[in-house]
C-alpha cells in the first residue's frame, strides 16, 4: 500500500464534507489536503454556555447542503470523558440534517481495555460506549458506518447494534511505509517483528508475513513476573515491537530487555494507540533500550505531549481515512 498524497483525479468525482472534533483538527487538515477537491472541511463551533455545558454551531451553508454531498464524515476522539457527549450531540445530529452516507471516524474506541466482566458488579464500559454509539439516526442512505483503527478486542464490534455498521482497520501500514523507506536508507539491515504476547502475535501476524516474527511471553518463578524469548530469533536484527496501544509502556520496556540480551542490534516499537496516562511516556524519553518508538495520531493529547520528544515518531492516520473514503483498498 502506497500512503502517498493523491492527486484530485484519483479520488475521482465522489465529494465529500469532512467535520471533525476540535482536538482532531490537525488530522483533519491533511485528510482535506490529501483528497484535494473532492473533500470540503467544515468549520464548526464548539463552544460552551456559562454552565459548562456545550453550545454547538454548525456552520448554516453547510447545513443546508449536507444532502448534496456523496457523503458526510465525523473525525472524532473520544480521549476523555469530558469531550465524549458534545461529539454525540453532534453525530446524532448530521443524519437529521440529512447527511448521506455518513461515516464516523473514531481512531482509538477508547473503553475498549474494559470489554469482560470478571465478577459481580463490574461494568463493561466497552459495551456501553458501543451502545451510545449505536444509537445514531438513520440518514437518506440508511445506517451510519462507524470507523475505528486496531480496537482492542476484535469481538467488541459484535457490542455495536444491527441500527449502525462497524468496519474494523488497521494503522500497521503506515508501519509497513516507514520500514520500507528504513529498507532503503539501511539495505544491509534486517529487521525482525516482535509481539509482546501471543495475542498480539495472533492479531498481527498475518500483516507481516515476509519478515522474521519474534513471540515474547511473561513468564512466573514464584512471586517474580518477567518477560522471556519464547520464539524466534533477535540476534543481529533491528527488532520492532508491534501492539495496539500502550498503556504504562512497562510490557514493552520488559520485552526490550531480553530482545537486547539476546543480540538484537537496536530495538524500537509500533503501537497504533498512545494512550500513556499520567505521561508515562517519559520512561521512554533518553531510554537506551528504545531506538524509535511509532505511533499515530488517534489520540490527539498524547500528540501533543511528545511533539519534538525523541524517541517518538507521530505517523498520521490522514492517508489512511483519505484512501479509505475514496475506496481505495488498504492492501
Amino acid at each position: 500500500m502506497s500512503c502517498r498524497r493523491q492527486s484530485t483525479e484519483t479520488f475521482g468525482s465522489k465529494q465529500w464534507l469532512i467535520f471533525y472534533h476540535e482536538s482532531m483538527k490537525e488530522t483533519a487538515h491533511k485528510v482535506g489536503d490529501l483528497m484535494g477537491g473532492t473533500g470540503t472541511l467544515s468549520e464548526l463551533e464548539w463552544n460552551r454556555f456559562n454552565d459548562g455545558f456545550p453550545n454547538l454551531q454548525i456552520n448554516k451553508d453547510d447545513a443546508q447542503r449536507l444532502e448534496k454531498f456523496y457523503g458526510t464524515c465525523l473525525i472524532v476522539s473520544f480521549h476523555t470523558p469530558e469531550v465524549i457527549f458534545e461529539q454525540l450531540s453532534l453525530l446524532y445530529a448530521l443524519p437529521r440534517l440529512r447527511a448521506r452516507n455518513f461515516r464516523i471516524i473514531l481512531p482509538w474506541f477508547s473503553t475498549g481495555t474494559m470489554e469482560r466482566v470478571e465478577q459481580v458488579g463490574q461494568i463493561a464500559t466497552a459495551n456501553s460506549l458501543a451502545r451510545m454509539l449505536s444509537c445514531c439516526p438513520h440518514g437518506p442512505g440508511g445506517p451510519a458506518t462507524i470507523v475505528i483503527f486496531d480496537i482492542h478486542a476484535l469481538q467488541e464490534q459484535f457490542y455495536f447494534s444491527d441500527s449502525v455498521l462497524v468496519e474494523l482497520k488497521s494503522a500497521v501500514w503506515l508501519l509497513k511505509e516507514r520500514l520500507m523507506k528504513l529498507k532503503i536508507e539501511n539495505p544491509d539491515e534486517e529487521i525482525a517483528i516482535a509481539f509482546p504476547d501471543d495475542g498480539a502475535h495472533k492479531r498481527f501476524k498475518s500483516k507481516f508475513k515476509d519478515m522474521p516474527h519474534i513471540i515474547c511471553t511473561k513468564v512466573r518463578n514464584g512471586d517474580v513476573r518477567f518477560v522471556s524469548i519464547k520464539e524466534g530469533e533477535p540476534k543481529g536484527r533491528h527488532v520492532i515491537i508491534v501492539d495496539d496501544l500502550v498503556q504504562s509502556g512497562g510490557t514493552l520496556l520488559e520485552c526490550a530487555k531480553p530482545l537486547m540480551d539476546m543480540g538484537a542490534t537496536k530495538v524500537s516499537c509500533f503501537v497504533t494507540h498512545g494512550v500513556f496516562p499520567k505521561e508515562s511516556w517519559n520512561k521512554f524519553v533518553g531510554n537506551d533500550l528504545i531506538h524509535k518508538f511509532w505511533l499515530t495520531d488517534s489520540i490527539p493529547t498524547t500528540c501533543s505531549q511528545i511533539k519534538d520528544q525523541a524517541p517518538f515518531e507521530v505517523l498520521s492516520l490522514a492517508p489512511l481515512i483519505s484512501n479509505y473514503l475514496a475506496g481505495l483498498a488498504e492492501d
